[in-house]
């Protein structure tokens, strides 16, 4: 015969399990707002950017999202590198230097 199933403990389980994935995201983010060198501003600065950033248009959103790649490849400019992935000279690495410079005035 089968174990009836525990119900109230897999649904603990479950919500520790979510518990931990919110603090984690949480984390993360202060680390990103650290890296980025957000953390410069004042708190109501990095909301009404943060709310600027929820309602620009695509193209905007576009371009910051080229510059965080670039970032993430390590380089803190928003110009994508020449090494992992991103050849000088190649079509991926013209447009990310097109973005960036583009985006750059009104990105900050």
């Amino acid at each position: 015969m089968r174990k009836p199933r525990d119900y109230d403990a897999e649904l603990k389980a479950l919500e520790q399990k979510a518990k931990t994935l919110k603090t984690r995201k949480q984390s993360q983010l202060g680390e990103l707002v650290m890296a980025t060198g957000a953390d410069a501003l004042t708190i109501e600065e990095l909301a009404g950017a943060l709310m600027a950033a929820a309602t620009a248009d695509a193209a905007t959103r576009e371009g910051w999202r080229k510059r965080g790649a670039a970032f993430f490849l390590g380089n803190s400019d928003g110009a994508p590198r020449g090494g992992a992935g991103a050849k000088p000279g190649s079509a991926t690495a013209e447009s990310g230097r097109a973005a960036s410079s583009a985006a750059a005035p009104g990105a900050s």
